[in-house]
């Protein structure tokens, strides 16, 4: 067996989180907007089913790739795309949830323990010190901000928003926290090397995907909160699309660590627009949502062009984000 052909990044898993959001977006636009239930559906299915290629290669790396699979989970940077795996097993319980309830809920409770037992070792283990200052991006939010935000959603899905309610504090009060060491690092360490530029694409999901779970663990209209989340959320947007031209590399799977906050951020706003008509959340929702889809099929476009790209024979699975020190 040719070991490194199994080498899948964790940071594939993006596409799942992706998917799955541009599915939850279509089925609150077929509630919202009355739109189509099966295209929803659709996409939740190929999201899924991504999700479960991904998972078993990732897996199978572990027994053919081992040296590989070590070499990452003690990275500094790439460690963090690991929590995208029981993140986007979380994602996919939520996707298959309403057609076998039992199936999404053992998805979301295996998914949310892994989390959070992942986001305890990695992070935990970064409060001995020692850490490189350069290695410090926003991938770093993965283990902690952005796997307990999944996780309140996901157990609101499961109709338990009062735990969802402890995760959505955990993630948010950790985004704040770690917010400002990231942008300190941006600000005042040494620029990103190229190849980890579109990391920076993750600096819009945090107030993106809390908005989303704010949304999922509260009932009522949109307040103070809700309206913050997505005015930050904006600016942060807008802010990865003045850097665009900074940030732009040739085009590899690492783009797709944009996608989770653009369909979070639209989702969140359709979500809150569903509870009565605000001014705000009614007029940015179809914008947003429409966006959204944009993103995602600009990137699956551009996936599937560069899965069928020529490839020397010696070559094998790139990472899509290098180490460090490249």
């Amino acid at each position: 067996m040719n070991a490194s052909r199994w080498a899948v990044p964790a940071s594939y898993f993006s596409m799942v989180l992706g998917l799955t959001g541009l599915g939850n977006g279509w089925r609150v636009a077929s509630r919202l907007w009355g739109f189509p239930n099966w295209i929803g559906e659709s996409v939740m299915a190929v999201a899924v089913t991504v999700w479960a290629v991904l998972l078993v290669r990732f897996a199978i790396k572990w027994i053919a790739a081992r040296e590989e699979a070590l070499a990452e989970a003690a990275h500094p940077i790439l460690c963090c795309f690991i929590a995208l795996v029981p993140v986007a097993t979380m994602l996919a319980g939520i996707g298959v949830l309403p057609h076998a309830h039992g199936v999404g809920t053992a998805l979301v409770l295996l998914g949310a323990a892994a989390s959070l037992l992942f986001g305890l070792w990695r992070h935990g283990g970064q409060w001995r010190g020692g850490r490189d200052p350069k290695t410090t991006t926003p991938v770093l939010y993965l283990p902690t901000v952005g796997a307990n935000l999944v996780s309140a959603i996901a157990l609101s899905a499961l109709g338990w928003p009062s735990w969802g309610q402890l995760f959505f504090g955990a993630g948010v009060l950790a985004w704040i926290v770690q917010e400002s060491i990231i942008l300190g690092r941006l600000l005042t360490v040494d620029p990103l090397p190229p190849a980890l530029r579109p990391t920076v694409g993750i600096q819009m999901a945090p107030p993106a995907v809390a908005l989303l779970a704010y949304a999922a663990v509260t009932v009522g209209p949109p307040d103070l909160i809700a309206r913050m989340l997505l005015g930050y959320a904006i600016v942060q947007a807008l802010m990865v699309l003045r850097l665009m031209p900074w940030i732009r590399q040739p085009f590899t799977l690492s783009y797709w660590g944009f996608t989770f906050g653009a369909t979070a951020i639209s989702t969140g706003t359709m979500r809150f627009a569903e509870r009565g008509h605000d001014p705000v959340f009614t007029t940015l929702a179809p914008v947003l949502f429409t966006m959204s889809n944009l993103v995602i099929a600009g990137l699956s476009i551009a996936s599937v062009v560069w899965a069928l790209r020529p490839k020397p024979a010696s070559a094998s699975a790139p990472a899509p984000v290098a180490p460090a020190a490249s």
